[in-house]
């Protein structure tokens, strides 16, 4: 006799059930879709916008974090 197959639903709600047991919850994240050339147009346009800012302002603006940043150097 072979062993029973978990469908993946089954395996899934076992995990959950496990993880639950443990303390934890399950959250949906939703992302931008990396591969959308709306995406793409979107990161050149906002990379376009920080380029035409005077350079000292991001320098100084990296800097100032840079120095918030415990034990950065």
């Amino acid at each position: 006799m072979q062993p029973k197959r978990h469908t993946a639903r089954e395996t899934a709600g076992r995990y959950r059930t496990r993880m639950r047991a443990r303390g934890f919850r399950p959250i949906q994240l939703w992302v931008p879709d990396t591969r959308s050339p709306k995406f793409a147009a979107e990161c050149r346009r906002q990379s376009l916008l920080v380029a035409r800012n005077a350079e000292g302002d991001i320098e100084a603006f990296l800097e100032t974090a840079a120095r918030q940043v415990e034990g950065w150097k």
